[in-house]
């Protein structure tokens, strides 16, 4: 089913186009109440009781493996993409002389922790180029060999949305013995996301993007057969009976059950982590598939009214559907986001690409103007 438009729910001014989800969502009125709320708690500390440093981080994480199809006890709460992937990192076997796989021009943070892991364990990292009409997919499959340790992947590339089929990676990863490790962050909660259809090892997620919360906060699935591993940080509330407060001086070398040791420090969040559950609710209601059928429409429609701009798209069934990268005939003119900004348009570039990320509060208006400021900016 489609979405009508959300415009209402967020404070986006009409004269403003923000086509940049990718970058940073802006937030639901209900998720700004929310941390206002949780600021003036925090200001009366005294109505914040022991259990409150449970119940909000427990609803977040059963929310956050609805959206993926897992359990609660297979989520942790982390600050980053980077601190997942760090963990991720710190607790998958490589030997001397086998390989990690990433991308070409992946994200930074999903690729520093894997060149600290061969640094350190005299493994190589393998880079998969850019290129073909074929996607990313074929020559990833081809990439991964029974020397292949990890395979450290985003669902959909972060400068234009190009896909990967993440199942068949699973099953080849599977095949051959090697490690799934994803970064979500630019697909959760706008491209369906199933970990028992990938089963991959670890996958993490930055929440501020297309999870709509706060900054700072994220989440990472584990799989259970890693979720006795090592955690970058031992937390007092990562322990087995922390509710105890009274107790704490008992020191438990046991952990809290699944991959809540893995958890974060302070990652009761008292004010963003209530922002995060009434953003999760939202999406959650809105459904996942239909965020991204909605979203496939909007970006379809700015693509075609591109085209004759000079601006070239990728296949639809080579791209996620909220995710349009936009390429030019030469190179990206200069200042070009800054340009479209000073109209009320709202874009970023990413290497060669410019990215137009919307979501439900964009409208007509929002595609009328994108495609005016642009034609006059070209």
């Amino acid at each position: 089913m489609m979405i009508p438009c959300q415009r209402h729910l967020f404070d986006i001014p009409d004269d403003i186009a923000y086509f940049n989800c990718a970058y940073m969502s802006p937030l639901m009125k209900k998720v700004v109440a929310e941390g206002h709320k949780s600021v003036a708690l925090k200001g009366q500390p005294w109505q914040i009781s022991p259990p409150d440093f449970f119940s909000t981080p427990e609803r977040a994480r059963a929310l956050f493996a609805q959206l993926i199809n897992a359990q609660a006890d297979d989520i942790a709460i982390i600050p980053s993409c980077s601190y997942g992937t760090a963990t991720a990192a710190n607790n998958l076997p490589i030997n001397k002389g086998q390989e990690i796989l990433v991308l070409q021009d992946q994200f930074p943070s999903h690729v520093y922790p894997w060149r600290e892991l061969a640094a350190d364990k005299d493994a190589e990292i393998i880079t998969i180029p850019r290129g073909g009409n074929d996607g990313w997919t074929p020559r990833i499959l081809a990439a991964i060999t029974a020397n292949t340790a990890i395979v450290a992947l985003p669902h959909c590339h972060w400068t234009d949305g190009s896909l990967v089929d993440l199942v068949a990676v699973g099953r080849r990863c599977r095949e051959v013995g090697a490690a799934l490790a994803i970064d979500m962050t630019q697909s959760i909660a706008a491209l369906p996301f199933d970990v028992a259809e990938i089963q991959p090892d670890f996958a993490v997620a930055a929440g501020y993007k297309w999870m709509m919360g706060p900054y700072s906060l994220g989440f990472m699935y584990v799989a259970p057969q890693h979720q006795d591993g090592r955690p970058l940080e031992h937390n007092w509330i990562a322990r087995k009976d922390s509710e105890n407060f009274a107790g704490l001086v008992d020191y438990k070398s046991e952990y809290q059950p699944g991959a809540r040791r893995f958890d974060m420090g302070e990652g009761a969040n008292f004010i963003p982590m209530p922002m995060a559950v009434a953003a999760l609710e939202q999406l959650l209601e809105w459904g996942v598939a239909e965020i991204q059928q909605s979203l496939s429409v909007m970006t379809a429609s700015i693509a075609e009214r591109a085209a004759p701009l000079g601006l070239s798209a990728s296949d639809p069934s080579m791209r996620a559907g909220h995710f349009l990268g936009l390429g030019f005939p030469g190179e990206v003119p200069a200042s070009l986001p800054e340009r479209l900004s000073q109209d009320g348009v709202y874009v970023s570039v990413r290497g060669q690409s410019m990215r137009v990320t919307p979501h439900l509060y964009n409208n007509e208006a929002d595609i009328d103007r994108l495609i005016k400021v642009l034609s006059t900016a070209l």
